[in-house]
C-alpha cells in the first residue's frame, strides 16, 4: 500500500504539514540522549551535596541499574526485530478466545448464500435471481442492504433486471476491491458507482494469515478517497441517527457518536514496521455465530418472520465451501483442533457490527499505548525483576515471586482488554522482568564466595567473647560467629554459617532480624532492640540486640551484633503487667455492677422501660429545654382497655408478655427524642419533647392508638386489647409537673369513658 498517502477524510481538504511518526520517534529518542548527556556532565562536575547523594546511590544500586539497562536494551532490540511480534499476536488472540460471550448484535442479518443454494441456483447466481432477492429484501423494509458480491460484469439472464433493481432501490451498497501494489482490482457495478453507493472490501492479513485490522479509508493516488464496505453501511445506518464523521483529537482520528477510531501506526500495539496505509484500525471482533443468518433459498421461499429484517442491515454474501471466501480472525485458532475459519460475509458484518456499536453503545475499541510509553513499561519491569532479585537474595523465592508478578500481568492486561480494549506489552514485560531477574541471580551466585577472605581475622577476636556474637555482610550472610552464638541457638557455627535467618527461625523472627539489620546498614547508626528467638529445641527466648557498623580497610561494610538473654527479666515484667490487668479488670467489674444497680434503679424489670423515677426525671429535663428553647411538651397518659380480664381469664404470665409486647409497640411508634414509660400496672406515660401543638400529640395518640389496637399473638393466644390515652401540654394546660400529669390523667379517664359507652 506505498501508493496510499496518509490524508483524512473527514477534515477540510486542506494543504497541510503530516508529521511522520518515525520522524518524531528519532527527534524523541534524540532528545533523551541529549538530556542524559547534560545530566552526564553535571554530575562531573557538580559539587553539590544533593549531586553527591545521588552519586553515592548510583554507586551503591549500580549492579541494579546496570541489568535493567541490559535486560531492557535486550527486549527492546528483539521487539524492534519483530522477533517477538508472533507471541503477542498469539497472547492477544487468546485474549479474544478467553473472553465472555457477547450478545447478538440484533441490528445485522446475513443472506448467507450456502453451498445448498448453490446446488439448487447454479453458481454464479444469475442477475435475474439477484435482483429477485434484492426486490424481496426491499420489500421487507431493511434500512440498509449490503450487497457482498461482486458485480463488474452482466451474469446473464436477467441484466437488465438487475440494473432496473440497483436503480429503483435506494439503499443498496455494493462492493469494489481496489487494487493494491501487485493485486488487481474488481470494480461495482456502475450504477451503484454512478449513485456513490460502493465501499470496498480490502482485507489486511498479517503475516501469519490472521485477519486483526480492518479498513475505514483508502486514499488512492490521483483520486479521492475511498470508504470501507462496512463503513459505508454504518454511514447509512447512521444518517437517521444524525451521526456524522468528525475529528476526535489533534491526531485527527475519526469519531462516530459515542467511538473513537485509533489510526493505526507502523509500530502500534506488538506490530513492527506495519503497513499502515489508508487508514486502519484494529479490529474487534465477536465469536462466530454472533448475528442472525437465513439462507438465500429460505428467504425467496418465504420462510422466515419480517420481523427479523425490518430496519436492520442485511449482507448478502457467500458462505458456500467451493466459493474459498473464507478468511481466519482472532478467534479462528485452536489449540488442539484445526483453525476455523470464518467466512468473507460475517468478517465484513464484524467489522460493521464494532463501528455500530462502537458508535451507538460505546463499546470498547482496541487501543493501545505509544511505543515510547511502551518502553518505559518495559524498563520498569526489568528495575523490577532486578531489585526483586537483589533484594530477595534467596534464589527460589525470587522465581516464585517473579513467575507470580508474571501472572499478575497477565491477568492485569486480560481485564484492562475485557473492560477497556487496552493492549498492552504483555511478552516483553515479562520477558524483561524474567531476564533481569536470572541476571541478578546468576551474579549474587558468582558473590558468593567473594566474601571468605574478609572474615578470617574477625574470628579469633569474638570467640573469646561470651555474649553470642555474629557478624553480616551488606547481603546480610553470616561471615562470622563465635561459639557462644552456636551455643546459644543449638546448631555447630559450621552449619550456621552456611545458612540464612529464613532457613533457621521462624518467617516472622527472620523478617525482623533483616529488618533491623537493614536499619543499621541505611542509617549507618548503632540500634538497640530486643527480639524473640527461638533455638534448635524450640524454646523461644527473649534477647536484646545491639547492632554496630563497621568498615574494614578494603571499604567492606559490616555489622556487628551483641545478643544478651532477658527471657527472665521479661517474664518479670509480665508478671507484674498481669497484676495490674486484673487489677482493672476488677474495676471494670464494679463499673459494671454499679451501672447495673443504676439501671435497674431507673428502669422496669419487666418491660426495660424507665420507671416512675426515671419518668420524673425526664419530664423535668424536657420542661428545663422547653423554657430554654420556648418550646412545649407533650404528655400522654395510657392504659390498656381489658388487660384486667386478660390476667383474670389467661394468667399473670400471659399478661405480662402483653405488657411487654404493648412496650416494644409503643418504643417503635416514637422519635429518638421521645420517652415512654411504665408507671405501674398496665398505665403507661410518653413524654413529647418539641411537639408543635395539641394537634401534633392528637396525632401521635392515634398512631399509637390504631398500633395497640392490632391482635396479639402470644403463646398461640390471639389477644385484641384497647387503650385509653389522656393528652396534655406545657406550658398550656399547666406548668407544674404533678397538675401537667394531673391533666393527663384526667383527660385519659375521660377517654376510658368514652370507650366504655361506645361499647
Amino acid at each position: 500500500m506505498k501508493h496510499f498517502f496518509t490524508e483524512n477524510p473527514f477534515t477540510a481538504r486542506k494543504p497541510r504539514i503530516n508529521l511522520n511518526w518515525n520522524d518524531y520517534n528519532f527527534s524523541l529518542k534524540k532528545a533523551i540522549f541529549l538530556y542524559y548527556l547534560q545530566m552526564l556532565k553535571l554530575f562531573t562536575t557538580n559539587k553539590n551535596p544533593i549531586l553527591k547523594t545521588i552519586k553515592r546511590w548510583l554507586l551503591k544500586n549500580g549492579r541494579v541499574l546496570i541489568t535493567t539497562s541490559t535486560s531492557a536494551g535486550i527486549v527492546i532490540l528483539l521487539r524492534s526485530l519483530g522477533l517477538l511480534q508472533t507471541w503477542e499476536w498469539g497472547l492477544y488472540d487468546n485474549f479474544f478466545r478467553l473472553r465472555p460471550i457477547e450478545p447478538l448484535d440484533s441490528r445485522i442479518v446475513i443472506v448467507e448464500i450456502t453451498e445448498a443454494d448453490l446446488q439448487k441456483y447454479g453458481h454464479p447466481i444469475n442477475d435475474q435471481l439477484l435482483a429477485e432477492l434484492l426486490q424481496k429484501l426491499h420489500s421487507l423494509q431493511p434500512r440498509v442492504i449490503g450487497l457482498d458480491i461482486y458485480r463488474d460484469s452482466p451474469q446473464e439472464p436477467g441484466h437488465e433486471k438487475i440494473v432496473t433493481a440497483l436503480e429503483n432501490i435506494p439503499n443498496i451498497i455494493g462492493i469494489e476491491k481496489i487494487g493494491m501494489e501487485n493485486s488487481l482490482g474488481i470494480k461495482a457495478p456502475t450504477i451503484l458507482n454512478q449513485k456513490q453507493q460502493v465501499g470496498f472490501n480490502n482485507l489486511i492479513i498479517d503475516a501469519d494469515g490472521i485477519i486483526r485490522r480492518g479498513f475505514l479509508y483508502i486514499f488512492p493516488e490521483n483520486d479521492k478517497f475511498r470508504e470501507s464496505f462496512p463503513l459505508k453501511l454504518a454511514l447509512s445506518y447512521l444518517k437517521r441517527e444524525e451521526i456524522e464523521p468528525k475529528a476526535a483529537n489533534k491526531s485527527n482520528d475519526l469519531q462516530l457518536g459515542l467511538g473513537v477510531f485509533n489510526r493505526l501506526k507502523i509500530n502500534d500495539g506488538a506490530y513492527i514496521r506495519a503497513d499502515a496505509g489508508g487508514y486502519q484500525f484494529l479490529a474487534n471482533p465477536r465469536k462466530q455465530g454472533s448475528f442472525h443468518t437465513v439462507t438465500m433459498n429460505d428467504l425467496l421461499s418465504g420462510n422466515i418472520s419480517p420481523k427479523l429484517f425490518k430496519d436492520k442491515i442485511i449482507l448478502i454474501g457467500y458462505t458456500a465451501l467451493s466459493v474459498k471466501d473464507f478468511h481466519l480472525n482472532s478467534y479462528s485458532t485452536r489449540l488442539f483442533t484445526p483453525p476455523q475459519k470464518i467466512s468473507g460475509v460475517e468478517l465484513q458484518a464484524n467489522f460493521l457490527s464494532q463501528i455500530l456499536s462502537s458508535a451507538l453503545d460505546g463499546r470498547a475499541n482496541i487501543k493501545v499505548l505509544p511505543e515510547p510509553v511502551e518502553w518505559l513499561l518495559i524498563i520498569v519491569f526489568s528495575w523490577i525483576g532486578a531489585n526483586l532479585s537483589w533484594q530477595l537474595l534467596l534464589q527460589k523465592k525470587s522465581i516464585l515471586i517473579t513467575l507470580f508478578i508474571g501472572i499478575g500481568l497477565t491477568g492485569i492486561s486480560y481485564v484492562s482488554f475485557i473492560y477497556y480494549g487496552w493492549w498492552l506489552p504483555v511478552i516483553p514485560s515479562i520477558f524483561s522482568l524474567g531476564s533481569s531477574a536470572a541476571m541478578i541471580m546468576f551474579h549474587l551466585a558468582h558473590l558468593k564466595e567473594e566474601w571468605q577472605k574478609s572474615t578470617e581475622f574477625l574470628q579469633s577476636i569474638i570467640n573469646a567473647i561470651p555474649d553470642p556474637i555474629f557478624v553480616k555482610d551488606k547481603y546480610h550472610r553470616r561471615i562470622v560467629l563465635n561459639e557462644a552464638y552456636g551455643k546459644f541457638i543449638g546448631y555447630p557455627v559450621e552449619n550456621l554459617l552456611i545458612k540464612t535467618d529464613y532457613e533457621l527461625f521462624p518467617p516472622n523472627e527472620a523478617n525482623v532480624f533483616w529488618e533491623q539489620d537493614e536499619l543499621v546498614f541505611k542509617t549507618n547508626q548503632q540500634q538497640e532492640n530486643e527480639e524473640y528467638f527461638t533455638d534448635a529445641q524450640g524454646i523461644t527466648h527473649i534477647i536484646a540486640t545491639k547492632r554496630t557498623l563497621h568498615q574494614d580497610a578494603a571499604g567492606n561494610l559490616f555489622l556487628v551484633g551483641v545478643i544478651r538473654d532477658i527471657t527472665e527479666r521479661k517474664k518479670m515484667e509480665e508478671n507484674l503487667k498481669e497484676a495490674a490487668i486484673r487489677l482493672e479488670l476488677d474495676n471494670a467489674k464494679l463499673k459494671l455492677l454499679g451501672d447495673t444497680l443504676h439501671h435497674q434503679a431507673n428502669h422496669d424489670p419487666l418491660t426495660g422501660l424507665p420507671n416512675r423515677q426515671q419518668f420524673y426525671e425526664r419530664l423535668s429535663q424536657a420542661i428545663e429545654w422547653a423554657n430554654l428553647n420556648d418550646q412545649m411538651v407533650g404528655l400522654l397518659f395510657l392504659d390498656l382497655n381489658g388487660f384486667k380480664a386478660v390476667n383474670d381469664n389467661l394468667g399473670h404470665f400471659i399478661g405480662d408478655l402483653l405488657l411487654k409486647e404493648v412496650a416494644q409497640r409503643l418504643q417503635g411508634c416514637l422519635r429518638g427524642s421521645d420517652t415512654v414509660s411504665r408507671l405501674g400496672g398496665d398505665e403507661f406515660t410518653i413524654i413529647l419533647p418539641g411537639i408543635p401543638g395539641k394537634l401534633g400529640a392528637s396525632k401521635v395518640a392515634n398512631k399509637i392508638r390504631h398500633t395497640i389496637n392490632q391482635p396479639f399473638q402470644l403463646e398461640n393466644n390471639t389477644l385484641s386489647v384497647g387503650t385509653s390515652i389522656g393528652i396534655s401540654l406545657y406550658p398550656l394546660d399547666a406548668e407544674e409537673i404533678d397538675k401537667l400529669i394531673n391533666c393527663a390523667d384526667t383527660a385519659m379517664y375521660e377517654d376510658k369513658k368514652q370507650h366504655k359507652k361506645l361499647l
